[in-house]
């Protein structure tokens, strides 16, 4: 289909894939589905999506196509496209010069030999579309009132901003700075007010997505946002200030989007300028206009920012003005400028609040003021609005979420907690503890609607939102920072609430107390653990408070008993065991408890007591009866902690699951479909969880029975379908992903042979990789190798069957490679990954893939190109191991690719220099097999460019194997990396140092002292950018992470794994010297006397291990 379509058939298409009759809604649908390719389609669609009078549902439905289509088709993604340069194109050029380009597509190139000159066919949408898509974007989006499509415009604007700003769209920013600055005016009259109001507004929503593409950059990277911010700022500060006085909803919908707009700019780096820079003002410049850095944004600057944010927490909301129904009263407009205006200003606190964690005088000029001036003056509206909920007046749990969090970082600094301490009851018991309770709506919850109860207790976003658990942090960081003023009279009002429920009559106890009680010690049992003083205690709080409970006819409540198994399973008892025997049993029970949220606990529970002394011995004779429980359980509802908690199960009685293998992986099969319709049909997240943590469970049982290839072959029918169920499903699983791979690769790398049934998933591999798992290549690594290694026939001979036609499986392997090798946002890491599939197919395929051997050169010299001068030497190493297999696999062939680009010389200087770094073993093996091939060549047909050092390869060679000859006589093969991990007095340590940071229960710091705190003062530096890049920290968090300790080299095999080293040098040189007697004279003269002599021991050693290999055959006969 590519005729053009105009808006009167698109708009009775839309109407039409909304019939009930299937025979006019498939062909719509299937129309719908072909847009992408008909030209002009975007900009008809846009004008049905941006009439008003068309039925809601149809324009909805064009704009969520006009979105789906912007992302997918903006840019052209990359299929088969490298080809090989020609030999004029590369010829003299320096290996610097040498770089694969995807675009360099040359005309000669079909008639190359193993050229791939293929190119998928993906729709792009063409300059014209994509002109008229920006103008009339941005003039349907200032105008549109619906919220639903609005959005979908919005994010159709995010996806262009990311391609076409600055360079290609520099009237962007200017347009919508336009529209505000007029729009402010016309809502000065009264017939204007309204459009102009919703102009003004979506145009800050506009100018919002164009920051939010900024928001996460680092500072080199944060020109634009830089010039939007001098350009916008100046006009938005007096429209907040204007709007925060107001009281209508209009006027809440445009000061959110200024305060989201200002979070967006200064969240990870205050926007700054170099004053003695001319583009000041100019938000079309797309370049860098200088430093951001925080030393340039004055307080001053900032102070009338923080005075609105101040005006717009303290602002009254009567409640007469408020919604009756919760969930509108959550989403009300003025309530979210209030969560955005605490959660800006607690943004601003932990960042740029601590002056011990700033380390310029600038920054710690800024902080000063901040932390004396600004949060002081902050936290007075903060405690109001904590006190709201006292006076018995609705206030949303997420406002209440972030000023307890503000509060939190309050308490660090001396000034505020100066401020704080004369309120420490109010806070503890007025305001965290009612929190810490459990709500009517809860025991409500818990009742009548007990998933429900679940999914929220277990929500991974509740940190995010649940007030509950900034209330624990709250209480936390109070008793492990200023312990002395609080840890005495918390401990003691939660024991005498616990005492007075002990003592009351049945019909007088407060279960909700006692609950919110143990909620507050069980958070606290970390430190409460780690303290003697308190340690000794918890034993009969444990037997008091929580065994009785157990059996409590409050659901809840045996809820909860079997939560503070799990805070404090590693007390010390001090009886025989017959405690922990109780305890054990009592667990067990309640795995069949008739409230489901106990029985969720209760498997959890077992998860902390299993690894217990004397634990097993309960376990093992009721393990099958276990396993049903927790597969019943599953059955009900997808939680990830009941799943990982099977998982420890598993591990832990690894060694009697083979009986139970078949059954488990059936119904964690089966648990996985189950959650993950749950997951996609119902948006449950705990569900989705689980479904991860089902295959984790797979892996660990796969772990457990690997060594048995007759019960892999049992499994694999049973895990197929979920391995191919999850790789061609266009992404939709891609949260599963890795676990899939996971399981592939113990199916493909501890079998002996890879059946056909496996090889379906080889294809949907690529295509993963190609469309929409770009980013999981390291994890896709090892089965891609152990395909090419365990059955290279097929490799070389299959084909996959794509939309561009028949691509054979070496094809597929060289577009991944070269997708990553020529990508700027591939790690060093992946490109050394994605250079070990090369490796795999040189070291299988001896002899069957000469024609690809050019495109190999191609991408690992241009890699090699791009890393010449790189301090680290890593990616450069992974290239050798390249060339050596290249070397190996045909010296003549690899040495007629490196003349023919001019670059003989230049690598093998390069390559001799960084072996002296070399520490692994492969890159040393390869560096010896690769460079001692070259001497299986007669020496006139080698280029004078090798002839010339051949006395330093030999040398190399030489030293090199006979090095790697006495390692191996210390240690096995990869010995020398055996520090990867931690050894057991590192563990310890580890341990002591976890406990440590428990703080001083009774003490803490005193209230003149700054709370110090060596791994908070890390992560809040390397955020702010201001510890420098050779903090460790800093490159983790700020994504310039390299692992360099987990390379994939590690666990490489293959069957050049068998060669000795030694033998091989011995027998080339031998051959060579035979060969060409007088030739290799005068190569022998060259060498020093020392040389010489490590070339006789050598032989020396080949024959002595020949002579030990024929006389344990002997004996073995």
């Amino acid at each position: 289909m590519n005729h053009q379509m105009n808006v009167e058939e698109l708009h009775l298409v839309l109407q039409q894939s909304f019939s009930a009759d299937a025979a006019v809604r498939n062909p719509a649908e299937t129309t719908i589905r072909n847009l992408k390719y008909i030209p002009g389609a975007v900009p008809a669609l846009l004008r049905v999506a941006s009439e008003l009078q068309v039925r809601f549902e149809v324009r909805q439905a064009a704009a969520i196509q006009i979105k789906n289509i912007c992302r997918e088709c903006w840019t052209p993604r990359q299929g088969f496209p490298y080809s090989l340069v020609s030999d004029g194109e590369t010829a003299g050029e320096s290996i610097e010069e040498v770089s694969p380009a995807p675009s360099a597509t040359t005309a000669n190139t079909e008639e190359q030999q193993g050229s791939l000159s293929l190119q998928q066919q993906f729709p792009i949408l063409s300059d014209a579309d994509k002109a008229e898509i920006k103008a009339s974007l941005i003039r349907a989006l200032l105008d549109e009132p619906e919220k639903s499509v609005r959005d979908l415009f919005a994010e159709c604007l995010h996806t262009m901003v990311v391609h076409e700003f600055p360079d290609k769209w520099p009237d962007l920013v200017p347009t919508l700075l336009t529209t505000i600055r007029e729009g402010i005016l016309a809502m000065e009259q009264p017939e204007l007010k309204h459009k102009a109001g919703l102009q003004v507004h979506n145009a800050l929503l506009s100018l919002r997505k164009v920051c939010k593409r900024y928001e996460y950059k680092s500072k080199d990277q944060r020109g634009p946002l830089n010039d939007i911010v001098q350009a916008s700022f100046p006009m938005l500060l007096p429209l907040g200030q204007q709007l925060v006085h107001q009281n209508s909803i209009e006027s809440a919908m445009m000061l959110k989007q200024i305060l989201k707009i200002f979070w967006s700019s200064t969240q990870f780096y205050l926007p700054g300028r170099d004053p003695g820079n001319s583009n000041d003002g100019d938000p079309t410049n797309g370049g860098s206009t200088g430093s951001s850095s925080i030393g340039l944004a004055r307080p001053d600057m900032l102070q009338p920012w923080f005075d609105v944010l101040t005006a717009a927490l303290k602002k009254p909301l009567p409640e007469a003005e408020q919604p009756a129904d919760l969930e509108a009263r959550n989403a009300w407009p003025w309530w979210k400028v209030k969560k955005w205006a605490v959660q800006v200003m607690s943004r601003m606190f932990s960042r740029y609040g601590f002056v011990s964690y700033a380390d310029d005088e600038p920054a710690k000029e800024f902080a000063r003021y901040f932390s004396t001036v600004v949060a002081p003056q902050f936290l007075g509206p903060v405690c109001e609005t904590l006190n709201i909920r006292t006076l018995g007046q609705f206030c949303t749990d997420r406002v209440v979420h972030l000023c307890l969090t503000f509060v939190t970082s309050a308490v660090e600094l001396s000034a505020t907690y100066k401020l704080l301490k004369p309120h420490l009851d109010f806070l503890l018991y007025q305001v965290c503890f009612p929190v810490l309770c459990l709500s009517p709506s809860d025991v409500e919850c818990f009742e009548n609607d007990p998933v429900e109860f679940v999914h929220k207790q277990n929500s991974p976003l509740a940190d995010f939102y649940d007030p509950r658990l900034s209330a624990i942090t709250l209480v936390k960081d109070l008793v492990k920072q200023r312990g002395q003023d609080v840890t005495q009279n918390l401990l003691a009002r939660m024991t005498e609430i616990l005492h007075r429920y002990n003592s009351s009559p049945v019909e007088q106890k407060n279960h909700i107390e006692k609950d919110g009680a143990l909620l507050t010690f069980g958070s606290l049992s970390k430190p409460l653990l780690a303290t003697p003083k308190y340690a000794t205690q918890i034993e009969g709080l444990l037997l008091t408070s929580v065994f009785p409970d157990f059996t409590s006819p409050i659901g809840f409540l045996r809820y909860r008993a079997c939560w503070m198994v799990q805070q404090f399973a590693a007390v010390k008892w001090t009886d025989d065991g017959t405690h922990l025997k109780k305890l054990l049993q009592k667990v067990l029970e309640r795995l069949s408890d008739p409230a489901l949220p106990v029985q969720i606990e209760a498997s959890k529970a077992l998860r902390f007591l299993i690894e217990t002394d004397g634990a097993d011995e309960a376990l093992l004779p009721v393990l099958p009866q276990l396993l049903t429980e927790y597969f019943r359980i599953m059955n009900e509802i997808g939680n990830d902690e009941v799943v990982s908690a099977l998982q420890v199960l598993l591990e832990k009685f690894g060694e009697h699951i083979e009986p139970h293998a078949v059954q488990l992986v059936t119904q964690l099969s089966q648990a996985f479909d189950q959650y993950c319709r749950a997951g996609d049909d119902q948006d449950d997240d705990d569900a989705a969880l689980a479904a991860a943590q089902c295959l984790e469970c797979i892996a660990t049982v796969l772990k457990g029975v690997c060594s048995q290839e007759s019960m892999l072959k049992r499994l694999e029918p049973l895990l197929l379908p979920l391995v191919l169920k999850i790789l061609g499903d266009d992404g939709d699983f891609i949260e599963y992903l890795e676990c899939a791979l996971d399981i592939l690769t113990f199916l493909t790398y501890f079998q002996s042979q890879i059946s056909m049934e496996l090889w379906q998933c080889f294809p949907l591999i690529y295509v993963a990789f190609d469309q929409w798992a770009y980013d999981y290549l390291n994890m896709m690594v090892p089965c891609l190798q152990s395909y090419i290694s365990k059955s290279p026939q097929i490799f070389l001979t299959g084909t996959a069957q794509l939309p561009e036609g028949p691509i054979p499986y070496v094809e597929l392997i060289i577009s991944m490679v070269s997708k990553t090798l020529t990508n700027d946002r591939a790690s060093e890491m992946e490109c050394r990954y994605a250079l070990s599939l090369f490796m795999s197919i040189l070291h299988n395929c001896i002899g069957k893939v000469d024609s690809y051997l050019p495109f190999f050169n191609e991408l690992a010299l241009g890699k090699l190109g791009q890393q010449i001068s790189a301090p680290q030497a890593l990616t450069r190493i992974s290239v050798y191991q390249v060339l050596g297999s290249a070397l190996y696999y045909n010296p003549q062939l690899e040495l007629v690719e490196l003349e023919r680009r001019a670059v003989t010389g230049q690598v093998f200087s390069k390559w001799l220099q960084d072996i002296e770094h070399m520490e692994k073993w492969l890159p040393k093996k390869m560096a010896v097999l690769g460079i001692t091939s070259i001497f299986k060549l007669p020496t006139q047909a080698l280029p004078q460019s090798i002839v010339a050092i051949l006395p330093q390869l030999l040398h190399t060679a030489v030293r090199l194997a006979s090095a790697m000859k006495e390692e191996s006589a210390k240690t096995p093969k990869g010995g020398d990396d055996d520090d990867d991990g931690l050894d057991e007095d590192e563990d310890d340590g580890a341990a002591v140092l976890g406990d440590d940071d428990v703080g001083d229960l009774d003490h803490g710091f005193g209230e003149d002292e700054d709370v110090k705190n060596e791994a908070d003062e890390a992560y809040r530096k390397a955020l702010q950018g201001s510890s420098g890049w050779d903090d460790d920290m800093a490159k983790f968090l700020m994504g310039d992470w390299d692992e360099d300790a987990e390379d994939v080299d590690e666990e490489y095999e293959s069957p050049l794994d068998v060669i000795d080293e030694i033998i091989f040098v011995n027998d080339t040189l031998k051959h060579a010297f035979h060969q060409e007697p007088m030739a290799y004279q005068q190569i022998q003269n060259a060498l020093p006397p020392l040389s010489v002599q490590a070339v006789q021991r050598l032989f020396l050693v080949a024959d002595s291990i020949r002579a030990q290999a024929s006389q344990q055959a002997t004996q073995e006969s």
